[in-house]
């Protein structure tokens, strides 16, 4: 255990990395529900399809917004029952992190805070269509990052 109040000689917390969400919030919420009011008889459950992506954009030298894209789409055949499309955002605050480990916190670590907040705003935003809540499964975005760099990987080589 560290005493946090008689630091090492030369501890400078200056120094210290630092990862921390600073604020979080909904950039962009859309919910439609173009088959309304027939969904309500229809028989059997939607097909329901959800993309995920991750942006990082640079704000300042230690201040990124990281943007969780979540695209649901529900259909009933080839009509579409509903379409849930959100952009949500938190501002991470880096300093002092090695430059090799900043892309996984922003497109790994980052996305990984935001989610359940993400999450059961699309659940509220489809019960509130008069839909039943759509719980999202949890997401592996360090899997989705690994994909990521090996699709940028594939495409370097072609």
């Amino acid at each position: 255990m560290t005493d946090t109040a008689n630091p090492p000689p030369g501890f400078d917390p200056n120094s210290a990395p630092h990862f921390g969400l600073s604020a979080q919030y909904t950039k962009d919420l859309s919910f439609e529900h173009p088959m309304a009011p027939r969904t309500f008889s229809m028989q059997g459950a939607p097909q329901i399809s959800v993309n995920v992506g991750t942006a990082a954009e640079r704000v300042n030298d230690t201040l990124f917004e990281v943007t969780l894209r979540i695209l649901c789409e529900a259909k009933h055949g080839e009509e579409v029952a509903f379409v849930v499309d959100l952009h949500y955002a938190g501002l991470f605050t880096l300093q002092n992190i090695p430059a090799e480990h900043v892309e996984p916190l922003l497109l790994v670590e980052a996305p990984r805070l935001l989610f359940p907040f993400a999450r059961r705003i699309v659940a509220d935003a489809t019960r509130d269509g008069g839909m039943p809540p759509l719980m999202l499964d949890p997401i592996d975005f360090v899997q989705q990052y690994q994909r990521s760099k090996q699709a940028e990987g594939q495409a370097g080589t072609a």
